[in-house]
This record gives structure tokens, sequence and C-alpha cells, in this order.
């Protein structure tokens, strides 16, 4: 064989192989699914040394749309919204563009239309009229929808549009800005339905589906495969995503997310993005969350939540290293509120939540996740470290809506009222790491002091130039300034002062 003649073969074999790629990459998850497995062929390709791949058939996506495409429905909603004269969104040109900024890469799909200039308010705001689009599926012949509780948010009317072109005004059952559900119904008998799956059998690799209304073309079906499973985001959200590649846009949130038998395993709901656009990555709530939200709600107009009573911080190396883990992996308990259910269970500041119910806790927000989903009153197994040895804790879990209720019985003190700080003592080990006397963490910033860029897991060495050493000096030091305060950040291996306005 010429030279030529075996480059020529070998750019036939890389060929076919890229070629193949898709379909040996899904055999083992269209096996999983019943897909038709294609005969081979004669002319299936291998290398030497190596076996050739049976090609196989994608799953059948047009089957799944028109057998459960029925049962998804585009929802418009219009409403107000109060905003700043000299905000983007009270500035709007007029069409139906979308003004809004997208600050948090996790921002909503339920994106605001302007319309006009709406009505000077109080304190230099305007009511703004608003409007958007997204998505939902039925779930109960007698009317009753899911989609996302930011989809409805501040809506003043809800029309929910079927697929065979039909409206309906919606009512809102309710709605948990917690796990981002919400229910609707309406007043429709004998309508389809979609058949709910299980989130904890879907496989990362899976096929997945997505049908919804992305910048407001309806019934618009995109398609890809399970990124991961159990992701934490970082905002007040306890639930355990579903990370997908399906191809997700404003308009799409709400709308169901199916796996390749045509079962429901999600609901869509954010997208990671630079450009406000899909970039590759994009976020479903589970679907047993959804269903458990949604049995609360059509029972009780309301979901509650569970509370565990601790803040905790993530195990990076250093922490394994010094409190002997055999990996940076668990929940470090930081403080333990006092009358909550951990400390009735005798969890103590230094421990290390390692599994919940036997379900291993990996990165902080895990803990979180699987406490926010329980039930107040249940009881959790907890599987902790603490000074080097493993120790089983029960603790009788308690409603967040209790703790709720006493944060907003009492006055705001004035280190989390004004500067927007919850901070914690430096534990010797971390006072040896940082190479300081005293100094107090930052837990959770907000208010002022998020503004000014404090975040958390800064260590605040000193206010006003005095050190500090305890959160009462910090509230005392507060109390008294009027307008500012000097903030001595550490942060790493640097220091900085930061000037926080009080406002």
């Amino acid at each position: 064989m010429t030279s030529a003649a075996l480059k020529n073969t070998r750019l036939v074999v890389a060929l076919l192989a890229a070629g193949a790629m898709g379909g040996a990459s899904v055999s083992a998850l269209n096996a999983l699914h019943g897909s038709a497995v294609a005969a081979p062929t004669s002319a299936a390709v291998a290398t030497t040394g190596s076996v050739a791949s049976t090609p196989v058939a994608l799953p059948d996506f047009s089957r799944i749309t028109e057998r459960h495409g029925p049962a998804v429905v585009n929802i418009s909603v219009t409403g107000t919204t109060k905003v700043s004269s000299g905000s983007p969104l009270a500035q709007g040109d007029g069409d139906d563009d979308d003004d809004a900024l997208a600050g948090d890469p996790f921002f909503e799909f339920f994106r605001r239309f302007q319309q006009g200039q709406g009505r000077q308010g109080r304190g230099g705001q305007q009511e703004v009229p608003t409007r958007g689009q997204g998505s939902g599926f039925i779930v109960s012949s007698d009317g009753i929808i899911l989609t996302n509780a930011h989809v409805v948010r501040d809506a003043r009317e809800v029309t929910v549009k079927l697929t065979d072109r039909r409206e309906f005004r919606a009512k809102v059952l309710g709605a948990d800005p917690r796990t981002d559900v919400a229910v609707l119904r309406i007043a429709a008998s004998n309508l389809p339905v979609v058949t709910l799956g299980k989130t904890s059998e879907l496989k990362v690799g899976e096929w997945v589906l997505a049908i919804g209304s992305p910048f407001g073309f309806e019934n618009t079906v995109t398609a890809g495969v399970v990124s991961a499973k159990g992701r934490s985001l970082p905002d007040d959200s306890t639930v355990p995503f579903i990370q997908t590649d399906v191809a997700i846009n404003p308009g799409n949130s709400g709308g169901p997310l199916f796996n390749a038998r045509g079962e429901v395993v999600g609901i869509n709901s954010q997208i990671y993005s630079r450009s406000g656009g899909y970039q590759g990555v994009s976020f479903a709530i589970p679907i047993d969350i959804a269903a458990r939200i949604q049995k609360q709600i059509v029972a009780n107009g309301k979901v509650e939540h569970a509370r565990l009573g601790v803040a905790v911080q993530e195990v990076n190396q250093t922490f394994a290293d010094s409190f002997k883990l055999d990996k940076p992996e668990g929940a470090l308990v930081s403080t333990v509120e006092k009358g909550s259910p951990a400390e009735k269970a005798g969890l103590q500041s230094g421990d290390v939540v390692r599994k919940v119910n036997g379900q291993p806790i990996v990165s902080s927000g895990d803990l979180a996740a699987l406490i926010g989903l329980a039930a107040p009153g249940d009881t959790v197994k907890l599987d902790v470290w603490r000074q080097g040895s493993a120790k089983e804790i029960t603790a009788r879990l308690a409603s967040a809506d209790e703790k709720s209720a006493q944060a907003a019985g009492k006055k705001d003190s004035p280190s989390q009222g004004k500067l927007g700080l919850a901070l914690r003592p430096l534990q010797p080990d971390e006072r040896q790491e940082a190479g300081l006397d005293s100094g107090l963490v930052v837990q959770q910033a907000s208010g002022p002091a998020a503004l000014a860029g404090v975040q958390a897991g800064d260590v605040l060495i000193a206010i006003n130039g005095t050190p500090v050493r305890n959160v009462e000096q910090v509230r005392s030091v507060v109390a008294k300034a009027d307008k500012s305060v000097a903030l001595l950040i550490q942060r790493g291996d640097s220091k900085i002062f930061v000037p926080v306005n009080l406002g």
C-alpha cells in the first residue's frame, strides 16, 4: 500500500470513529430504556487490537413528544412590580424586549417585559407593569399544574394555554420560593397528564428531553443528557438540582424534563450563563421534591420545611488534615443555635457531619439540602466526626417557620441589622493558620457589608482601627456609628480596609 493510500485509509477510519462516537456513548443508556438496538453491519470498522462498537438507535424523542407534549402548557403572567425610578426596569423602551439585567449568572427565567412609564410611587419608586412567560405541565386531569414559583411571582393574572389552543385563567394554589415550585389550578376536566418518574433512578449520562416555550416559542423540544445530580447552587435554595446540557432559555422555566421513557424527572428552573443565554449548563428541580411540595400545597395551601439549627462551612484539605479526616468531605459545624434541635441532640461546634440517614455529605450544601427537604418532626440520624472519632447522633427536626417567626419578633441586632454580617470567633487552629491573635470569621454577608465587597469566609480583624475580639464589641461600635464604619478584613494572605456605608 502506498503512503498516500495508507494516509487516506487512516482518515476514513478517523472519520468513521468520530461519527460512531455518539452512538457508542449511549449504548448502555438505550439498553436501560429499552431502546431498539440496531444489528451490527458489515461496514463496522474495528481498529487493530480493539473491538468494534455496536451501533445503537437513539431514543425516539418524537414518540415522547407526541404522547406527552399535550400535557405541557404555556403560562402567561401579567402584574406590577415596584422599582426605583433610576432602575433599568423603570426605564424600559416600551416594547417587548427584555430590559432586565442578569446580574447573577443564576438568573431566573421569568423576565420582566416593560410597558409604559408606570406610576410614580413613594420614595422615588415606580409601579411598573410587567408581563412574562413560562411553562408548566399538567399532573392531574382535573386541572392541577406544576411550574416554577418565580414564574408566577407578583402575578395579578395567570393565563394557561394548552396545545389545542384553549386558554384558561389559572388560580395560584400556592408557591414555595425555597424550592421554586408553584401549583396552579384551571377549571377544566379530562385533561392530558404527564407520567411522573423517580429522580432517584435517574443516572448521570442518561438522555433527557425538555418541552417548553423559550422566548415564547410554544411547544419547543430540546434534548441532552444528565450532566450531574445533587448540585448545590450558591443561592438560598436547598434543592439538590439535576444538571443537564439540555438547551434551556427564558420561557422554558417551569417546564418538564423527561427521561427516555417519557416520565417527568424534573422541572427546568435555572441556567448558568455569562451571556444571558444558554451556555450548556442547565438545572432542574427533582420531581420527587416537586411532588412533595405539590401535596402539601394542595392539602394545606402552604409548605413547611424542617430546621436543624446549625451554621456550617466547607471542609477543605487543611481542615481535613487538622481533624484527621481521610478526605475533605462533610459539613463543618461552626455554630449551634441555642434551643435548636441540633443543641438538644448534642451537636457541637467543630463537629463534622458526614452522613444524614446514611446519605453521604460531600459538601456543606448537601446538609442544608437534605435537612431542608425533610419535614418538621422528622427524626434524622447524623454520622458525625468529633475529635478524631466517629459518633452517631439522632435529632428531631423543628419547623423552619418557627425560626422565621422568632427572628421576625426580635429587633435586628446592630451588627447584623445595620452592618449585615453574621460573625463567629476564630477557632484556635484557625487563629494559628491565619497568624492572628484575634478576629471574627464572617459566616454570612448581606446588606451594606455585602455591597462593600465583604464575603463569607473573610476574617474581620478590626473595626474603625480597633481590634475586634467578640461580637458584642462589633455591635457596640456599629450602634454608635453614624454613616459608615471602616472594616479591616483579611482574605487569604491579604489584608484590606473596607469602608461600609451604613445608610
